[in-house]
């Protein structure tokens, strides 16, 4: 499990903080032969993100939408929690049969200024 805290370092460590990557679901599926393997999906890109305080949980999603959210928006808004709060477990709603799925990690692509957060279906 992730959570707000380790999103925060990773950003820092890996892309250091720049503003202009944009972030991303990355779809990880178990391969059929090995099921301690798993398999790139494809990739989508995150259209909104909501703190939610009485769930503990920082639930981003995948729209249909034109906009994106860039780690320039997100980061400065997450600083601000309190330690408490950087806690809350990271998820990503992908679609109506996909709600609240566990974020498994991170990477990301230089070529296309994406952050990717993974999650396995």
């Amino acid at each position: 499990m992730k959570v707000i805290i380790d999103l925060i370092e990773d950003i820092r460590e890996t892309i250091g903080n720049a503003e202009d990557y944009i972030l991303c679901a990355g779809l990880l599926k178990e391969d059929a032969d090995d099921a301690s393997k798993l398999l790139y999906a494809g990739m989508a890109s995150i259209t909104s993100y909501s703190l939610h305080y009485e769930r503990k949980e920082l639930i981003f999603s995948v729209g249909n939408g034109n906009t994106e959210v860039a780690v320039g928006e997100i980061i400065p808004s997450l600083l601000l929690l309190d330690m408490h709060a950087m806690m809350y477990l990271l998820k990503m709603d992908v679609n109506a049969k996909y709600q609240e799925m566990e974020i498994v990690g991170f990477g990301k692509n230089d070529e296309e200024k994406r952050y990717i957060l993974f999650i396995k279906i």
